[in-house]
């Protein structure tokens, strides 16, 4: 398994700190060839930039997260606009909208910070790395009216609201979930998915695949989640692995 390509993860998080460096050494010997790291904020971004030099594999996407939005500053569109200039960037992104935290910022002011990278992401011919959480309406209309390129990632909605994204010409990030004992939409998605728009991801350090539930993840662990697709629509492993990684490379502009 050599075409591991992890198209959203998060080594900057703080449960990486004990160890990042180790961990993200290891991970081509276990097949990893890609991974593109997701910012949160202009500080995370800048972050992940530093690994991305030390680590010939990995790729950025800058942005503000929209669960980040209520903490954003003015000047952190500019601080993106920035960043963004690095030749590892390869996206606008995390960005999106997330209506699931009482916290977060006020819908209107996340759909305004959406608006404002998806503007950007436009001007700079960079595709956008897209959150989603409990805003499947509000995604699909800022989607449908400013037509980037880009994924949806950790895709979470129904098997038409797959096929209205991908009719646009979107990508569809699927990672742990597919493998959840209780997985039901994941799995109807990933057997209904057209192959040319599946991307793979784990959102490390979170949603780790069964049988690592429970335990830090990591971009060697898309292996059980590509084995779970596999099976569903019945093709071999190595198989998904080779098209999802052309397909993350298509998408981004690498050849990784």
């Amino acid at each position: 398994m050599a075409f591991i390509f992890d198209t959203h993860a998060h080594y900057d998080a703080d449960a990486f700190d004990a160890d990042r460096l180790e961990v993200l050494a290891a991970l081509p010997e276990s097949g990893v060839c890609g991974v593109v790291n997701a910012a949160t904020d202009p500080a995370s971004a800048a972050h992940s930039l530093e690994l991305a030099a030390r680590f010939p594999f990995m790729r950025v996407a800058v942005g503000v997260h929209p669960e980040a939005v209520a903490q954003a500053q003015p000047e952190w569109l500019e601080d993106i606009r920035r960043l963004a200039a690095d030749p590892a960037v390869c996206a606008i992104g995390e960005i999106g909208l997330d209506y699931h935290w009482e916290d977060n910022a006020p819908r209107q002011t996340q759909i305004d910070w959406c608006r404002r990278q998806m503007e950007l992401a436009l001007e700079l011919a960079l595709p956008v790395v897209f959150h989603d959480r409990d805003a499947h309406e509000d995604t699909l209309r800022l989607l449908e009216e400013y037509r980037p390129t880009g994924v949806l990632h950790c895709f979470s909605g129904s098997v038409e609201m797959m096929r209205q994204v991908t009719d646009l010409g979107l990508y569809v990030g699927l990672g742990g979930a597919v493998t959840f004992k209780n997985a039901r939409r994941p799995v109807e998605v990933a057997a209904a998915m057209p192959l040319d728009r599946l991307l793979l991801e784990t959102d490390a350090p979170y949603m780790a695949p069964v049988p690592c539930r429970g335990h830090r993840c990591d971009s060697a662990m898309i292996a059980h989640t590509a084995a779970r697709i596999a099976e569903i629509r019945g093709m071999e492993v190595e198989a998904l692995l080779d098209i999802t990684r052309r397909n993350a490379n298509t998408l981004f502009g690498l050849d990784l």
